[in-house]
């Protein structure tokens, strides 16, 4: 089969590109080099669209990856080239094959029949048919950039035999499909929105709410102590309401907004988003990103920008002011959150997304930023009176880590972007990771304890989430169940034996499960996304390894320094972030809030 390396090496230049825009490579196979095999084997021209690493629905408008296979008789001289543009126009492989039988049925070409089938992976294919006399190896870069044709030497484009009109023509009619297409093609393939993808997402922003309250909530406030309840649960919930606000304001702007971005340049617009989306500026009833609604896409992301900072809540329970907490948590989104969201999935143009760095759902702008910022808050803070983990309530941390579990559907699931085999992978993905995760924790207790811990179980299929979180859309689920295994055993040490050795006070393992699962999920992405594990990924493994820990370092190292300058600032503005020691001792439920989650049992007589 001639021209298959060559078709490998543009598909994985193509996966490469971080761009927003979709990306058409058109490669020819022989047929003629098998003759001797079969005397009617059809020439074929296989077009593949490559969306980008992150969100396949932003390059594309397709409803779901399809490949379109159409064989024809090599005999049969004629080009049925409006019937090949045709068949790509339309919305998905059932029209197409309508399409393509009904011109067959004219032609009297019985043995013109398109076959068309499902395509897993990040890689839509439409396979279409010609019998011309001259080869052309295309790649169109649509949306904006350049299309760029390579003509074949003369001895190669004889060999394979395929017209260069047809594939130009099937090259325009994938081009309706993609963003950067045309208007008016756009707008006759498919419909603006999806309203499966819509559904999808409109259900995955539900569920990553659940995940902060009561999720999240729950999970911490059962690990403090009893005196502390309601002050873990109110921090958590009034995150949720500030951040809403805060997003809405300025946050999606600072964060999504491309003024100013140019792929492969960098500037002061490749590490922080432009003001020109302030208060939802532009944001309409007929807005739309990819195949949903734009306010959609406003939604789905401010959950995630409520989760991030209310994470790092865990390492500074029980010692720190309600108010001081808001103000570090407001600091800490300009200066951490909103770059790291803009510098990943800004799209062109943004300095981690042009390296190529990949980042599914937020290995890097949640778990490493939120697990590096608790880690200095914990030292910055100091230790509390009494350094040791007091379970209040673990029926309210099991059924957090419950709600957690079944959230995280929406937080990788969703960031698929649509109703789709990527999601379905991801949520695959998901759940083995998790349950991996909880096994071989749970297995290293009973080594070590020789009993089952409720506490234990509970926080290794967190830190099975937190780790296949960069990965879910990009791994299979070989290199899924490896990502759990792995994160049990290394979040594990880091939560034990490292806190231990070096006494700091992360109060509930903010560090050690999401920093620590966020930052190894990341950099093992580049190893299991590899196709020889059933990954999804065509980038060499070394060479994205090499980018991931480049990114995984570099946002480590700037949210500390980031993270410590936030807080001298707040302690500034509050006069200390500290409470008084005696606060500390009588509960900051009393007096921060003059409140008690329990009330106590009167005395029996």
């Amino acid at each position: 089969m001639i021209g298959e390396s060559r078709f490998q090496k543009t598909v994985r230049a193509a996966l490469a590109r971080p761009t927003g825009q979709g990306t058409v490579c058109i490669e020819h196979f022989d047929a003629r080099r098998r003759a001797d095999e079969r005397a009617n084997e059809s020439t074929r021209a296989c077009i593949y669209i490559s969306p980008p690493p992150r969100n396949a629905m932003f390059a594309t408008t397709m409803k779901t990856p399809t490949r379109v296979e159409m064989r024809m008789n090599a005999k049969r001289r004629s080009t049925p080239r409006a019937t090949v543009a045709r068949a790509m126009m339309t919305r998905d492989a059932t029209s197409a094959r309508a399409v393509v039988g009904a011109r067959a049925r004219e032609m009297g070409r019985e043995k013109f029949s398109p076959r068309p089938r499902r395509c897993v992976g990040a890689v839509t294919r439409a396979r279409a048919e010609d019998s011309a006399s001259e080869g052309v190896s295309l790649e169109a870069s649509l949306g904006g950039r350049p299309a760029r044709a390579h003509a074949l030497d003369a001895t190669e484009g004889r060999e394979r035999g395929v017209g260069k009109g047809a594939v130009l023509a099937a090259a325009l009619a994938v081009g309706a499909f993609t963003l950067g297409g045309p208007a008016s093609a756009a707008a006759a393939a498919v419909p603006a929105v999806v309203a499966a993808d819509t559904c999808w997402i409109l259900i995955s922003s539900a569920l990553v709410l659940f995940m902060t309250i009561p999720g999240l909530a729950a999970f911490y406030a059962g690990l403090v102590r009893r005196t502390n309840t309601l002050s873990v649960l109110i921090q958590c919930f009034a995150l949720t309401a500030h951040m809403s606000v805060l997003w809405f304001l300025c946050g999606y702007s600072l964060s999504f907004s491309e003024v100013g971005m140019k792929e492969g340049a960098t500037t002061l617009a490749s590490f922080i988003g432009g003001l020109d989306k302030v208060g939802l500026a532009g944001v309409s009833m007929s807005s739309v990103a990819g195949t949903i609604p734009e306010a959609l896409w406003v939604l789905y992301q401010m959950t995630f920008a409520i989760i991030t900072p209310a994470l790092m809540i865990g390492a500074i329970v029980e010692r720190m002011k309600f108010n001081a907490v808001m103000w570090f948590c407001t600091l800490w989104m300009f200066a951490v959150y909103f770059p790291a969201c803009h510098m990943v999935w800004g799209g062109p143009g943004a300095f981690f997304a042009d390296m190529g760095v990949l980042d599914f759902a937020g290995g890097i702008v949640v778990h490493i930023t939120a697990g590096i910022g608790a880690l200095v808050a914990a030292m910055y803070l100091g230790e509390r009176k009494e350094n040791k983990m007091h379970q209040g309530n673990l029926v309210l941390t099991f059924l957090g880590t419950a709600m957690l579990w079944v959230g995280w559907f929406g937080f990788n699931g969703g960031s698929a972007g649509a109703a789709s085999a990527g999601a379905a992978f991801a949520c695959l993905a998901t759940q083995l990771s998790a349950s991996v995760s909880a096994i071989v924790w749970t297995a290293l207790d009973v080594i070590e304890n020789g009993k089952v811990s409720v506490l234990g179980t509970c926080t290794a299929s967190i830190a099975g989430l937190a780790a296949i979180t960069p990965a879910a859309g990009f791994v299979g689920p070989v290199g899924a169940c490896l990502m759990g295994a792995a994160s049990a055993i290394v979040c594990r040490f880091f939560s034990t034996t490292v806190k231990e050795k070096f006494g700091y006070d992360d109060s509930l393992d903010v560090f050690g499960v999401h920093g620590i699962g966020g930052f190894l999920g990341t950099i093992l992405l580049g190893v299991l996304a590899s196709p020889a594990l059933g990954g999804f990924n065509e980038v060499p493994v070394m060479k994205q390894t090499i980018v991931q820990v480049i990114a995984a370092v570099s946002t480590a190292v700037y949210t500390a320094g980031a993270t410590w300058a936030c807080l001298k600032i707040t302690d500034k503005i509050t006069n200390g972030i500290r409470v008084p020691d005696e606060a500390e001792e009588q509960g900051l439920d009393v007096y921060s809030h003059g409140e008690t989650a329990y009330t106590p049992m009167p005395p029996v007589r």
